[in-house]
């Protein structure tokens, strides 16, 4: 950058995210503001985000209760239940 280039923002963030990210940026030597501009070169340098950023699958348990209650909702011979207090009714017997 050329000198007197500067210039300042302002953010805002959720202030135990600001705390917990000043003691990691502290121990790795750096304050907020090397931090964030490291994140932003990183980020013209790829273009993008300098990491994944991705909505999760499902893992697997997930993926089989899904098709479990799918299954379950599916089977004519499935004991349904028309409120909470019937099904307590039941478990209870």
């Amino acid at each position: 950058m050329a000198a007197n280039t500067d210039t300042s923002m302002t953010i805002r963030m959720n202030k135990a995210v600001k705390q917990e990210a000043q003691q990691l940026f502290a121990a790795l030597g750096m304050d907020m503001t090397t931090a964030i501009n490291v994140f932003l070169r990183q980020a013209i340098y790829h273009h993008g985000f300098p990491f994944e950023v991705r909505i999760e699958n499902p893992n697997a348990v997930t993926i089989a209760a899904l098709k479990e209650g799918d299954s379950m909702i599916n089977d004519p011979n499935a004991k349904k239940f028309s409120s909470v207090d019937e099904l307590f009714e039941e478990l209870d017997s």
